[in-house]
């Protein structure tokens, strides 16, 4: 059986992770903020927050920037639920807008959707493909969007303008206009999910770039502090010797990343850009090589001028079917002994969404693209022979539904 997505692990992760357990330290402490500096590093920002989750890390944010009851804050519709949750979590209304032919935030529909409650846009980098960061900023800085924009905070006044988040959990590696994802948003949040490229089995990373006069340093200080419950002094800190006295200066969050998961992350970090990357467009490459010479497949893009994927994904399209009709290559592919998944169901079908008054017949494209998608296994331990097994089972199953249409349309006509 081909697994869908699991983890990469080998000796080096484990050295890590068994150094951690070895040093009688645990939680937050040198590892973590060493993650916090590799990360910073490979995504060309000064400053980066390791933090318990993704979704802690976008609540946290968005709190920051202080977005609350009464504000909107503009989401995709294709997306997981994480991306909406967290604007809810914060008391303000996700506004959700359709997506594009590549699974990304429509510009457009961006635009129409700004009001004067619009306190954010969240981004999302589906599968690892970097949005149009440009198209996004375009909008923001244009005049009569800043004239409608109505600052209720510090940071916002400050900033002046909705403030434009990356959820980038699909894309760390992935390079928007020659620039890593990570320094192309105000800011963006990563995910170290179990499934994700580089993993610390739970974690996030907020990449902070945002424009003077911030000060992404005294930003960082201060979403670090209200990471650890608004304390002034991590417990690392506090175990050196006289060091035990604190203060609580502000009512913040539980939301920090433990050194023995950051050193997961570290591990598979350091080995990321010239290897576990480099085979997941290995895999990527193949699947696109053979499945490519067939008319009903759609391939994911990957590359353009300046522009790279970060092969979190492989969401495959098939023309001609529907909702159920793919259900049923599922079960074909399923059949010959590979797991394959469907990202995402659009937020408007999933009942928190749904009862709350989100209709899916609102985003037709994205329920377009829902109806047809199947997302291959990516990972870097797949070997030629399991990516072969893996396209035969598709071609197969696709195959098996053709035939069985084909035969249903003749008895019909009988």
């Amino acid at each position: 059986m081909i697994r869908f997505s699991p983890p990469y692990i080998d000796e080096d992760i484990i050295k890590e992770v068994t150094g951690i357990l070895q040093s009688g330290w645990l939680t937050t402490g040198p590892a973590t903020r060493q993650l916090e500096k590799e990360t910073a590093l490979f995504c060309h920002v000064e400053h980066a927050l390791a933090v318990n989750s993704a979704t802690s890390g976008m609540i946290l944010m968005l709190h920051w920037y202080g977005v609350t009851e009464g504000d909107e804050v503009i989401v995709p519709a294709y997306t997981y639920c994480a991306t909406a949750l967290a604007v809810m979590h914060v008391g303000a209304k996700p506004v959700m807008v359709d997506v594009g032919r590549d699974f990304n935030i429509d510009c457009q529909k961006i635009k129409e959707a700004i009001t004067e409650r619009t306190k954010a846009i969240i981004a999302v980098d589906f599968a690892g493909w970097p949005c149009d960061f440009d198209g996004i900023y375009s909008i923001v800085k244009d005049e009569k969007v800043k004239k409608k924009f109505r600052p209720s905070s510090a940071a916002q006044r400050q900033l002046g303008r909705i403030m434009i988040m990356d959820d980038a959990a699909h894309a760390l590696g992935a390079t928007y206009k020659n620039r890593p994802i990570g320094s192309c948003a105000d800011v963006t949040v990563f995910s170290l999910h179990a499934v994700k490229n580089i993993t610390s089995a739970e974690g996030g990373i907020i990449a902070l770039n945002l424009p003077a006069p911030f000060d992404n340093g005294e930003v960082y200080a201060t979403l670090r502090l209200w990471s650890l419950n608004g304390q002034t002094k991590d417990a690392f800190t506090k175990t050196k010797a006289g060091a035990w006295q604190y203060d609580v200066i502000y009512p913040g969050f539980k939301m920090n990343m433990p050194d023995v998961l950051a050193a997961i992350a570290l591990a598979q970090l350091r080995k990321y850009e010239n290897q576990l990357l480099i085979e997941r467009k290995r895999v990527f490459d193949h699947y696109t090589k053979v499945l490519s010479q067939y008319d009903w497949a759609v391939c994911p893009p990957y590359h353009e001028a300046g522009c790279i994927s970060s092969y979190h994904l492989y969401p495959l399209r098939i023309k001609y079917i529907n909702e159920l009709e793919r259900n049923r290559i599922i079960e074909g592919i399923a059949g010959r002994s590979v797991a394959v998944n469907v990202h995402f169901t659009p937020l408007p079908m999933l009942t928190v969404f749904r009862e709350a008054g989100y209709q899916i017949k609102d985003y037709p494209a994205a329920y377009e693209l829902y109806s047809n998608e199947i997302s291959l296994p990516i990972y870097p331990q797949l070997t030629n022979e399991d990516c072969k097994t893996v396209t035969d089972a598709v071609i197969e199953a696709v195959q098996e539904l053709n035939s069985a249409i084909a035969r249903t349309t003749a008895t019909a006509v009988l």
